[in-house]
């Protein structure tokens, strides 16, 4: 290619298999997270769980899947390379989810555990090797906008498929849409092998210093510490922090913050005000990550029990023709109505009828309610999962532009800035779902699915404020030696604000009045927002001593 065509490419040659690799795998993930809960409390053919039981198990399960990052990026750095831990990481992760179809606990466990390794050698060395074709003259100003056209790639495939899982399982059923997952990981694996070659710039392995800690050291003074932290936590009485998997995974995250805030103290004075930074923006934005994940717990549970999905007329039609909605008989009849919706569960010796998934025509107004015998026509569930990254891919592009708009006129605002305004629109949108909440009577009615739909759209854009943004400050403020490491740090903070949507949607059922549910989680970002406000200045200067923006 001569320079002047060189000169002329907006973005690496790389972008578009990137994209495309990351759709598919998201595609999968967001398949099988999408319809994870939902399976775990369904009772005829999941694990019949309660919701507290589902949200504990979902939450520890997408925490272990992004805290693995941290030593799967630390392996790509020093040792196998980006490209080679990306395909790896691909096929445990596409045969963990196939392994999903068998009706097991103990190989559902083995599953998890497939997914939450490949995640570990996929998810953030994607993302930095994106970085590091960034990197050069050439596309260093357009590394923002880079991480956005990718992020919309990761959306493109959570959007997508939620219609595939929906129409499979009422189709063909939960097994299948399980194995769709895995199909969709290995169509990413493959489309990256296809592009391998336009990677080779930005597959470097980083030298280690005298500073660095081999990985026999961080294996004995970090990692097995922090296994040997977790069965502690597992095995002590009387739960501290609810139960025993979020005892375990909080004693065992101590080790690895510690290693972490080390990395502070031995680097070079040059490295450590921008690894401060870094560090202060992973503590801020737990609280975003453990509002924002409660989209597959929380609000999954609204949308299934309190959102009114009933389709009618021409529009319950086209649904049912394309499987994205199936058909519910209404009983007068409870006992009838409720039966296969209970679980036997002994409690001190005895036997006990447990409540376990609410009917959907529970809290109907009686005016509403169809005949007795008459068919209802649901929307799927799973669908109010593809409404977040619906409006990503409606808003990206507007995003873009309003910033590729100011930094033409050079009032484009710094990375940190951004962040900051994520975080505080994100809260608001936990306002509209107070205002769903008073607008339901409290649940005791059905709630518009515009209450959703606004709330995702809201919060969406405090998404694409902060989430891109965070890994392009990554990206930009790491140290060149440690880069995927510190990225495994931004994945970090992503676990354990993932652990905490988690812990927080296990008091859902704990809550009367459901409106304060989402007042602690208001009041909770709003602490982190007041923090990063405060910060800004600081943060701002470090960006302007490395030299971005």
């Amino acid at each position: 290619m001569s320079e002047t065509a060189l000169s002329n490419r907006k973005h690496p040659k790389a972008l578009p298999y990137l994209f495309l690799s990351e759709m598919w795998e998201r595609f999968g993930y967001y398949l099988m997270i999408g319809i994870f809960l939902l399976y775990l409390k369904n009772v005829e053919h999941g694990f019949a769980m309660t919701n507290r039981e589902a949200s504990d198990l979902y939450g520890t399960f997408i925490a272990l899947v992004f805290l693995t990052p941290f030593i799967g990026g630390l392996l790509a750095d020093r040792y196998f390379g980006y490209r080679k831990s990306i395909i790896a990481g691909g096929i445990m992760m596409g045969i963990g989810y196939c392994l999903m179809a068998v009706h097991s606990l103990p190989v559902l466990y083995i599953s998890m555990t497939l997914v939450i390794l490949g995640n570990g050698f996929f998810k953030p060395n994607i993302s930095t090797l994106l970085g590091n074709l960034y990197s050069t003259p050439e596309f260093e100003k357009r590394k923002d906008e880079g991480y956005n056209i990718f992020y919309m790639g990761i959306n493109v495939g959570a959007f997508i498929c939620n219609f595939f899982s929906a129409a499979i399982i009422i189709i063909w059923g939960w097994k299948y849409a399980f194995v769709a997952a895995g199909i969709g990981m290995f169509v990413g694996v493959l489309i990256f092998m296809t592009g391998t070659k336009h990677y080779a710039s930005g597959d470097i392995r980083k030298p280690m210093t005298k500073e660095d800690m081999s990985f026999m050291r961080i294996l004995v003074t970090i990692l097995l510490p922090s296994v040997v932290a977790g069965i502690l936590g597992w095995i002590i009485p009387n739960n501290i922090f609810g139960s025993d998997s979020n005892d375990a995974f909080i004693f065992a995250c101590i080790p690895v913050i510690y290693f972490y805030a080390s990395l502070y103290f031995r680097a070079e004075a040059s490295e450590r005000r921008p690894i401060a930074a870094l560090l202060a923006i992973f503590a801020a934005v737990i609280m975003f990550w453990a509002v924002f994940k409660q989209n597959g717990t929380a609000l999954t549970i609204w949308a299934d029990n309190y959102t009114n999905r009933h389709v009618t007329g021409e529009a319950g039609k086209v649904f049912k023709s394309v499987y994205l909605a199936e058909e519910v008989a209404y009983k007068k009849d409870s006992v009838t109505l409720y039966d296969a919706q209970f679980r036997i569960q002994k409690k001190d010796g005895k036997a006990l009828k447990e409540y376990n998934y609410p009917p959907y025509f529970k809290n109907v107004k009686p005016e509403e309610l169809p005949a007795d015998g008459e068919k209802a026509m649901l929307w799927s569930t799973p669908l109010s999962q593809s409404i977040n990254p619906g409006w990503v891919i409606l808003l990206t592009p507007l995003v873009v532009a309003f910033f590729a708009f100011l930094r033409k006129r050079k009032k484009e605002p710094s990375t940190p800035t951004k962040i900051a305004f994520g975080l505080l629109i994100t809260a608001i949108s936990v306002l509209v779902m107070v205002g769903a909440v008073y607008a339901c009577n409290n649940g005791s009615e059905k709630a518009s699915t515009w209450w959703l739909i606004m709330t995702y759209g809201v919060v969406t854009i405090g998404e694409l404020l902060l989430s891109p943004m965070g890994l392009s400050l990554v990206s930009k403020l790491s140290p060149v030696r440690i880069t995927s490491l510190m990225m495994g740090g931004w994945f970090l903070a992503t676990s354990i604000g993932n652990k905490l949507s988690g812990l927080l949607a296990t008091l859902w059922d704990g809550y009367e009045d459901k409106a304060n549910f989402f007042w602690v989680n208001f009041a909770l970002l709003m602490v982190a927002t007041v923090i990063i406000f405060a910060m800004l200045k600081w943060l701002n200067k470090i960006m302007k001593e490395k030299g971005v923006n």
